[in-house]
């Protein structure tokens, strides 16, 4: 990739962006994975709430604490243009988390199936430590800064109310599965991303990243374990209580 760089620096010096682009978010194919797992596993629950009008065994804790993770992180939509593809993307993240919550909360028949007594985490829980945290450790103490560590230390655990929910009701169904497993999946190669770039990009340190993505990464442990057993049994996804 050295070459492209070279290429691109005599090709448009005045583009000191592009540069940015090319030095900072070198796309590698783990990342694209990971988008595209991370993508997927929302259209699968996009889909599997339109199709079925019903949102039982998902959490609307967790998507709000998702739509607050994607508007706390990309609040450089509008300041920061790295790439169409990137643009794109956080749009997608961004949209896609408000039209499920508001389904879960306003569409006359999907908000009948969302149980409310069994989604009780208390998420105020995650967001006051999350954004002590980020004032305390952070790149750098500004405003965009602090919001953005906030969204990543609140993405490692935003899942809780969800495997919380998920072992509440025990059974869960297969969109429901597909979509934390995708999740999950996306983590994983998050982390594989990680370690390429480490080995590929000179001075490339993330701490405060690389901490958040293995909680988060730990917190599905053991719904990888489960879910993987009943694909292997071919049976129904079942969580121990």
């Amino acid at each position: 990739h050295h070459d492209t760089h070279t290429f691109v620096v005599h090709a448009n010096t005045h583009h000191t962006r592009v540069q940015a682009f090319v030095h900072t978010s070198e796309m590698n194919l783990f990342r694209l994975a990971g988008d595209m797992s991370h993508l997927a596993s929302i259209l699968v629950l996009l889909l599997k709430i339109q199709a079925t009008k019903s949102c039982a065994g998902v959490s609307l804790k967790t998507q709000e604490l998702y739509a607050i993770v994607f508007l706390t992180r990309y609040l450089d939509l509008f300041t920061n243009f790295v790439s169409l593809y990137n643009t794109i993307m956080k749009l997608i993240f961004i949209g896609s988390a408000l039209a499920i919550i508001w389904l879960m909360r306003r569409h006359k028949v999907v908000r009948q199936s969302y149980d409310k007594s069994q989604d009780t985490f208390r998420y105020e829980f995650l967001l006051a430590p999350c954004f002590l945290l980020s004032l305390v450790l952070n790149n750098m103490f500004t405003v965009m800064e602090v919001l953005w560590t906030f969204s990543i230390y609140l993405e490692a655990v935003a899942i809780l109310p969800q495997m919380v929910l998920l072992q509440r009701t025990r059974n869960v169904d297969n969109l429901t599965g597909n979509y934390v497993f995708l999740l999950g999946a996306y983590r994983a190669l998050y982390i594989l991303n990680w370690i390429y770039r480490y080995y590929t990009e000179p001075g490339y340190r993330q701490w405060l990243v690389w901490l958040s993505g293995i909680v988060q990464t730990a917190v599905y442990c053991d719904f990888f374990y489960y879910y993987i057993q009943s694909w292997k049994n071919n049976e129904k996804l079942q969580l121990p209580a």
